[in-house]
């Protein structure tokens, strides 16, 4: 990563040439993505890494449509750096978007940062490896969208992405696919020397179609108002399709994204969004679910999933699925009140009557109510969700939404209060340190010790500052923190504390002219020592 260099100025305004009677399944049209009916289709949705975690892809696929999502990003691999993923396997996670209602974005990850990265493999292998799912391919134009590589080059000499860019494009296209192509920019994603925005107009005019999206990926590099507005604003003002195929929140070493106004210009714009991403990252800062556990959301997830011009308020489900029909808008009745059942130290199991609906009801929304304020908590396709991660010895007060494919939502279902009871005696202990210090800042680090003759898994540690301290990234584990109470869970790396063994979680945080360590903390609500 590296600092924000000066944009390159924007090509010249052209509409886009008319791809009417070339449009097959979703296309563009006048600077659009529309679907093949010609109804406008904007992307709400996330990116989950498939060719890591194949066994995690059918349920993350229906979690992540539970959660309101309209599209997902699905990293594949062509061969070249990790094992290629076969034409049966690429079919079906082809099959398995459909069957959730995701419209589904393909994409080869082993191009990754390449002229910096050695072990990058190039866009030409990566239309190759298209050009061999063509069979598995054809005929899925309405629901897929080959995204050709991945950050497809680094910061070393970003001006040579363009003229392989449009190689491949060609190369696709002379081999018969059909289907919108998304390109991604240099700069691994970032764009930040302006490349692919001064030759977008040359890049698209390669296809011979018309039907290619740019994919800009925001991350640290874009941490003002400023540089997201203007760089999204230069493609709309110059008719070229274009969407965030990646971005995070989470402040990293090289700055702190500005995704409140990504969000925020990306609903203004009617630009797509896919944040990064569901779980599985070796950091884990930017998982939006702990372990792959939609009732685990992290900080990030819940503002990609339940914050303002997040994915619950604004994701339209695309209409080729037969819901979300133009003119559709008709709310679901409120559901029936809920019930609870199977309540234990962390988790509840609630039931309720179910909605109905003109077209259908396409799935429920679980949300905590807490005098006018809400929090999403779940959500499920049928009238019944359990809840986990709940704390100990605390009074839930909980609601449900009704929600159709078209994106309307119900009134409130009636409240039922739950309380969880008490958490069972653990074997544990906890030690703070601070590492270093500096004006305003300090990293620190804790060690959770199972003191226990048997493993501890999915635990939850809570603790609180007395001065005022903030945790601002974390590694090893996920901080949530209200007021100065802060609670943490695990990374994938870090879930599992063996008996007699430890774990150990660091993080940079902010202070004040004080930094006094926490002196209690509770390890799935029950107390721990410390030493």
């Amino acid at each position: 990563m590296v600092l924000v260099g000066a944009l390159c100025p924007a090509a010249a305004q052209a509409q886009p040439q008319s791809t009417a009677a070339l449009a097959t399944g979703l296309h563009i049209s006048d600077g659009r993505l529309v679907e093949g009916n010609g109804n406008d289709f904007v992307m709400r949705g996330v990116n989950h890494a498939h060719t890591w975690y194949p066994g995690r892809t059918q349920q993350s696929l229906a979690d992540i449509k539970a959660m309101g999502a309209n599209a997902v990003r699905v990293v594949l691999a062509d061969g070249h750096r990790w094992s290629a993923n076969s034409p049966a396997d690429v079919a079906a996670v082809i099959a398995q978007c459909k069957a959730n209602r995701l419209i589904c974005v393909l994409e080869v990850h082993d191009t990754t940062g390449y002229g910096e990265d050695a072990a990058a493999g190039t866009l030409d292998q990566a239309a190759d490896y298209w050009i061999g799912l063509k069979g598995v391919l054809a005929g899925q134009e309405d629901y897929v969208i080959v995204n050709i590589g991945n950050e497809p080059w680094g910061n070393t000499d970003p001006a040579g992405w363009t003229a392989p860019t449009i190689a491949a494009v060609k190369k696709l296209r002379a081999a018969g696919l059909q289907h919108t192509i998304m390109v991604d920019a240099p700069n691994w994603g970032q764009d930040w020397q302006g490349v692919m925005k001064a030759n977008a107009r040359s890049v698209y005019s390669a296809d011979p179609t018309g039907n290619l999206v740019f994919s800009i990926h925001m991350y640290s590099v874009f941490d003002t108002a400023a540089e997201v507005t203007d760089y999204l604003n230069t493609f709309v003002n110059a008719g070229l399709p274009l969407l965030i195929g990646e971005f995070g929140g989470p402040a990293d070493q090289y700055g702190d994204p500005d995704e409140d106004t990504m969000m925020a210009a990306a609903e203004q714009l009617k630009l797509g969004y896919l944040a990064w991403s569901w779980s599985g990252n070796t950091d884990p800062v930017l998982d939006l679910t702990l372990n792959f556990d939609p009732a685990q959301l992290s900080s990030w997830g819940k503002r990609i999933f339940n914050g303002v011009n997040g994915i619950a308020q604004t994701a339209k489900e695309a209409t080729v699925f037969g819901g979300g029909t133009p003119g559709d808008t008709q709310a679901p009745t409120a559901p029936g009140t809920p019930t609870a059942s199977a309540v234990t130290a962390t988790s509840a199991t609630l039931a309720w009557p179910a909605a109905t609906d003109d077209v259908g009801v396409a799935g429920y929304d679980v949300v905590r109510v807490s005098g006018t304020a809400e929090t999403k908590v779940g959500a499920s396709t049928g009238p019944t969700a359990t809840l986990t991660g709940l704390t100990a010895n605390t009074a839930y007060t909980f609601a449900v939404y009704a929600r159709d494919a078209a994106g309307n939502r119900s009134a409130r279902s009636a409240t039922v209060n739950v309380t969880t009871g008490s958490a069972p005696a653990v074997a544990c202990s906890v030690a703070y340190r601070v590492v270093g210090e500096w004006p305003g800042g300090f990293q620190g680090d804790i060690t959770l010790r199972n003191t226990g003759t048997t493993p501890i898994s999915g635990w939850k540690l809570a603790f609180a500052f007395a001065d005022g301290q903030t945790v601002a990234n974390m590694w090893g584990g996920t901080a949530a923190q209200s007021g100065g109470t802060v609670s943490v869970t695990p990374a994938a790396y870090t879930s599992t504390v063996p008996a007699g063994g430890s774990v150990t979680v660091g993080f940079i945080g902010s202070k004040g002219a004080a930094n006094t360590a926490p002196t209690a903390f509770t390890l799935n609500g029950g107390a721990c020592a410390t030493s």
